[in-house]
Parts: C-alpha cells; sequence; structure tokens
C-alpha cells in the first residue's frame, strides 16, 4: 500500500508562482522516476514533468523554461516549481511515482488524488 499527497495547489493571478509537493508513504524499497501530469477539464492528462532516480528531467514543451521539477529521496517527495504561470496551466495536477514494493516485483505506478491550480487572468 503506497499513498500520494500532493499539496501547494491554490489560485493565483498570471504571471505569479505556486510550489506543488507530493510526499509518498508506505512500504517502499525504492522509488524510480517521479512525475506530474495534469488534467483540464474536458482534455485529456498530459505529462507534465518527471525525473529519474538519476536526476534526469523531461518536461512539456509548455512548460520549459518556467517549471522546475525536483526531487528530495530521503522524504519521499517531488517537487513542481511552476513560475511564470499562464492560465492555460490551469488544471488538477496528479503526482505519480514508480515504486517498487518489495525487491522481487517490478516496480508499478502510484497516483495521488490531485491538486487543483486555478491560474487568473
Amino acid at each position: 500500500q503506497v499513498q500520494l499527497v500532493e499539496s501547494g495547489g491554490g489560485l493565483v493571478q498570471a504571471g505569479n508562482s505556486l510550489r506543488l509537493s507530493c510526499a509518498a508513504s508506505g512500504t517502499i524499497v525504492s522509488i524510480d522516476t517521479m512525475g506530474w501530469y495534469r488534467q483540464a477539464p474536458g482534455k485529456q492528462r498530459e505529462l507534465v514533468a518527471d525525473i529519474s532516480s538519476g536526476g534526469n528531467t523531461n518536461y512539456a514543451d509548455s512548460v520549459k523554461g518556467r517549471f522546475t521539477i525536483s526531487r528530495d529521496n530521503a522524504k519521499n517527495t517531488v517537487y513542481l516549481q511552476m513560475n511564470s504561470l499562464k492560465p492555460e496551466d490551469t488544471a488538477v495536477y496528479y503526482c505519480k511515482m514508480k515504486c517498487k514494493r518489495d525487491v522481487w516485483r517490478p516496480a508499478y505506478d502510484y497516483w495521488g488524488q490531485g491538486t487543483q491550480v486555478t491560474v487568473s487572468s
């Protein structure tokens, strides 16, 4: 049983910043990739950014240069620093982590329940 809890969402004006956090709890041997996804009403969920256990990062083209993903392995936590927010960033943001619960089973993707980010014009 792995639980991911996101925090840090809210309502901000365009141009401002938010920092999202996601902490994992439960029986976890290791965490490979950590990532953030978002889903706006009526649209499909999309990858925002992810970060590997080795620190390699990937970003959606729409957020490159504005968002920064980071992780704290000691805390089983992933962060998303969002700067220069735009109205089109409005969505529910979901945390995902690929976790191993024991040494003999493959890693499995776990999802948080989501946190709302709303950016006003």
